[in-house]
């Protein structure tokens, strides 16, 4: 079992930065796929960064170039540094651990960008 919990979100104005944490707690951190997700209110949840346990990152085609994935297996989290912040990134946050057969979530951590 892992639990998850999201912190540093809040408001922002445009053009600026913000850095989320996601602290997991339980065995074996490090052999999980960490993944950052975000829902929009009326939008379905979408993938915005993952990092595998390898340390091989993706990011949404809207994020790139703004936002930085990272990963410390001694303190379980995995961070999420964004910047450039455009009101579009408005939207509440989500940590997620993924290995075969597993899937866990965090609670969601809001971000709002104000223009």
């Amino acid at each position: 079992q892992v639990q998850l919990v999201e912190s540093g979100g809040g408001l922002v104005q445009a053009g600026g930065s913000l850095r989320l944490s996601c602290a997991a707690s339980g065995s074996f951190f490090s052999i999980y796929t960490m993944g950052w997700y975000r829902q929009a209110p009326g939008k379905q949840r979408e993938l915005v960064a993952g990092i595998d346990r390898g340390g091989i990152t993706n990011y949404a085609d809207s994020v790139k170039g703004r936002f930085t994935i990272s990963r410390d297996n001694a303190k379980n989290t995995v961070y999420l540094q964004m910047n450039s912040l455009k009101p579009e990134d408005t939207a509440v946050y989500y940590c997620n651990a993924l290995l075969v057969g597993l899937n866990y979530w965090g609670q969601g951590t809001q971000v709002t960008v104000s223009s």
